[in-house]
């Protein structure tokens, strides 16, 4: 990963690496690794993750009800 340092400023520099660290999802994989988990408890992780997801993906296309509109008069 490569981030370029302009003008001088490092504040930016460093924003923009978090920002792209965060969005490979290296940070969490980091913590995951820091300290042993079970597989039991990684079982049950990685199943309510799959639930999230399955039901992420069902909300995104189930077929949403009408909204019900009352006629004017």
């Amino acid at each position: 990963m490569k981030v370029d340092v302009r003008h001088g400023n490092v504040e930016q520099a460093l924003r923009i690496l978090k920002r792209k660290i965060q969005k490979e999802g290296l940070l969490r994989r980091i913590k995951q690794l820091e300290f042993y988990e079970k597989p039991c408890a990684k079982r049950q992780r990685i199943k309510a993750q799959n639930i999230k997801n399955h039901k992420k993906t069902m909300a995104k296309f189930a077929l949403r009800p009408k909204p019900h509109h009352k006629r004017m008069r």
